[in-house]
């Protein structure tokens, strides 16, 4: 009869040995990752030289924009009167 831990300490896997091919593989990844992120790095580190300081059109901060036009021309609208009850209001009500 089979103790507990003779059932747990069973390798149920077969050999694990044929064929080792996790090593190297994990290996060849890591290091294709890292290339892949090393040449990431470096492209947007060019990308980033060649934007300018600033851009044509950029606005000084805090400083408003005359070109700036207020879509609503000054004239605000309620699209509803605010006394009307709302989604939870008009189910307890019913």
């Amino acid at each position: 009869m089979l103790t507990t831990a003779q059932v747990l300490a069973e390798n149920n896997f077969g050999d694990t040995r044929t064929g080792g091919l996790a090593g190297p593989m994990g290996l060849f990844l890591i290091v294709a990752l890292a290339t892949v992120t090393v040449l990431l790095i470096r492209n947007m580190n060019a990308r980033l030289r060649r934007l300018p300081d600033r851009f044509p059109h950029q606005a000084e901060p805090g400083r408003v924009d005359a070109a700036v036009v207020d879509p609503t021309e000054g004239t605000v609208e309620q699209d509803s009167p605010t006394n009307t009850p709302n989604g939870s209001q008009q189910r307890r009500n019913s």
